[in-house]
């Protein structure tokens, strides 16, 4: 897995570069001490990891996941275990609070290896035309049409898919961004670092947030400028 390191603390960047050096199939694209360069570096590179550092001068690491469309797996690394939920909250792989023992940092990379292995493992021709996807759900692969997934929310590690054609919702270890490129486009929009709803089932949208399949998802902020033009309410 190719990874970035975002910390300002050069002692920390260090510690996990010598960490990486233990640990197989993990490669050190690049360093920095500034969050912002998060935002040319996924532009420059096939980034699969980022260990990224919460408290940063000009933008927070949580900001800068916030406002990105996309990120790739992402692994906080903080002094600050208060931002264990905000974290959890945006998707992260995992939280590791400094002083970071290596046998910690190891369980992280694990779980990330995992995840990444999944979504390679994922059909490779899923475009838009797809009227399906296949999601892994305890010990099967669930085959879920597209046109009946009402909305999607995260979970910390997992995905819950809400689908009128199943009696329950699908529970997935999945990321969004692996989600979101196996969805239509055309049809499926985030709402929230939390949410992505079908827009085909969205009912009526009110200042904060919105009605689909008979329930009130939140629209965010930060989203809540595309939801409008997407939904052409703006």
């Amino acid at each position: 897995m190719n990874c970035i390191i975002v910390d300002d603390e050069p002692l920390a960047v260090d510690l996990i570069i010598a960490y990486i050096d233990r640990i197989e199939d993990l490669n050190i694209i690049a360093t920095s001490n500034n969050s912002l360069d998060v935002i040319t570096l996924l532009k420059e590179h096939k980034v699969d990891l980022v260990f990224l550092d919460i408290e940063m001068p000009e933008i927070t690491g949580l900001e800068l996941v916030q406002h990105l469309p996309s990120f790739p797996q992402f692994i906080f690394t903080t002094a600050y275990p208060q931002y264990a939920l905000d974290g959890f909250e945006l998707n992260a792989t995992d939280y590791l609070v400094k002083p970071i023992p290596f046998p910690r940092f190891l369980k992280a990379v694990a779980r990330a290896r995992e995840l990444h292995e999944m979504q390679q493992k994922q059909p490779e021709q899923t475009e838009i035309e797809n009227d399906f996807i296949f999601v892994k759900s305890e010990y099967e692969n669930i085959k879920v049409k597209t046109a009946d997934i009402i909305f999607i929310e995260g979970l910390k590690d997992y995905i819950k898919i809400r689908s009128k054609d199943c009696q329950k919702s699908i529970l997935t270890l999945m990321s969004f961004k692996t989600i979101l490129e196996k969805l239509p486009s055309r049809n499926f929009l985030r709402i929230h670092r939390s949410y992505i709803v079908n827009i085909e089932h969205v009912t009526s949208v009110q200042k904060s947030k919105l009605i689909a399949g008979g329930e009130q998802l939140p629209i965010g902020e930060t989203y809540k400028n595309n939801v409008l033009k997407r939904l052409g309410l703006q």
